[in-house]
């Protein structure tokens, strides 16, 4: 450890400083697997999806996998009809069953492991996902996230879900602009700086690249060349 770093891991303990974060991508990086595939999965097995919104969801993925642009917003309402209607607590309490049941077996130990080692430095660890709001809030009972930025969907004036995104899925670029307005929201501009990325997929990029230190987790062809170009460490988790 070089002199400068362990300045700056002193002055985030006391205080002093700018905040320092350790940003980790959920889907693919800290869980092994996808977790909005495995819902809709799961909502298939139990019908609670039409088979014609199952069938643009398919089309949807077929498109996303050969890297076509595609309207995240939209695919993410096709979801939520399953939901729509709803009061938020009973969709929330499905979603943490629906978590408990398939997704929390899937959470990697060794990306548990990285966030505690980040912790024991000082730094904040921050969960940024494009995943649906409860998966992840549920999430941070398992993982040890100190703050969490993911999709979070529109909630009717009588309590219910409807089927619209509110503001933008957290999603490729999205997620450095939303990490950077929640951290200069919390902390001020300059109050932070971001020490430490994770990602798994090409659209963590930006994420990664404004980062001190990038990881790539198992990473998919077009982020492994990036990693070799630039330097990034990865790691094969």
């Amino acid at each position: 450890m070089t002199a400068q770093n362990d300045t700056q891991q002193t002055a985030s303990r006391t205080g002093e400083g700018p905040v320092r974060l350790a940003a980790f991508d959920f889907d693919g990086t800290a869980l092994d697997g996808n977790s909005p595939v495995i819902l809709v999965k799961f909502l298939v097995r139990r019908r609670m999806l039409n088979p014609s919104v199952v069938l643009r969801i398919g089309l949807w993925g077929a498109a996303y996998k050969l890297r076509l642009p595609q309207n995240e917003a939209w695919v993410r309402g096709l979801v939520f009809r399953a939901f729509a209607g709803k009061p938020v607590e009973k969709v929330d309490q499905f979603l943490y069953d629906f978590y408990d049941e398939c997704v929390g077996p899937r959470v990697r130990a060794v990306a548990r492991q990285a966030m505690e080692q980040w912790h024991e430095q000082g730094v904040k660890v921050v969960c940024v996902s494009a995943t649906f709001e409860p998966i992840v809030v549920r999430a941070m009972r398992d993982l040890p996230f100190d703050y969490q930025i993911s999709t979070r969907m529109k909630v009717n004036p009588d309590g219910t879900y409807g089927c619209e995104v509110e503001g933008s899925p957290v999603e490729g670029d999205q997620k450095m602009i939303e990490l950077r307005r929640f951290a200069n929201a919390k902390w001020g501009v300059g109050g932070w700086e971001l020490e430490a990325a994770y990602g798994d997929h090409h659209s963590d990029r930006a994420m990664l690249a404004a980062a001190k230190q990038a990881f790539a987790v198992c990473p998919d062809r077009p982020l492994s060349r990036t990693a070799r170009e630039r330097g990034y460490q990865v790691l094969e988790w």
